[in-house]
C-alpha cells in the first residue's frame, strides 16, 4: 500500500514547502520543476524515481526533504547516501494518520 499520509506533526514542519507528491495528486510531480524548498513522501513501493529526481533537483539549487522507509539494503538509498544527503532518523514509528504504528521505521532525507 502506497497511500501513507504524512503524520500531521511531521507535515506541520514542512507546511510552506512545495509537495510534487501529494496524495490524490491531479499532475505528476515527477515532470515539474520543484521549488526551492520541496518535501516529498513518495510511493513507499517505489521512490527511486523520486530520489533520482530530488537528487537532480538539489543539484539545480533546491533543498528536498524526503520521507522514506528506513531501509540501508537499497539502490535508493546508496544514491541518496553517495549524493551526500543527510539521513534524520525518526524515534518510533509514524502513524500515518492511521493510529497504529506503521510496520516499518521511517527517516527524514535532506538531499
Amino acid at each position: 500500500m502506497d497511500n501513507y499520509e504524512t503524520d500531521d506533526w511531521l507535515l506541520n514542519i514542512f507546511d510552506d514547502w512545495f509537495d510534487p507528491c501529494p496524495l490524490y495528486a491531479d499532475f505528476d510531480g515527477l515532470a515539474i520543476e520543484w521549488d526551492t524548498h520541496t518535501y516529498v513522501n513518495p510511493p513507499y513501493s517505489n521512490p527511486m524515481p523520486w530520489v533520482k529526481k530530488a537528487i537532480e533537483q538539489s543539484k539545480k539549487g533546491c533543498t528536498v526533504v524526503m520521507l522514506l522507509k528506513h531501509d540501508s539494503s537499497t539502490r535508493w538509498y546508496k544514491m541518496l547516501h553517495e549524493h551526500g544527503s543527510n539521513f534524520l532518523m525518526i524515534h518510533g514509528r509514524l502513524k500515518f494518520r492511521t493510529g497504529s504504528d506503521a510496520p516499518f521505521s521511517s527517516v527524514l532525507v535532506v538531499v
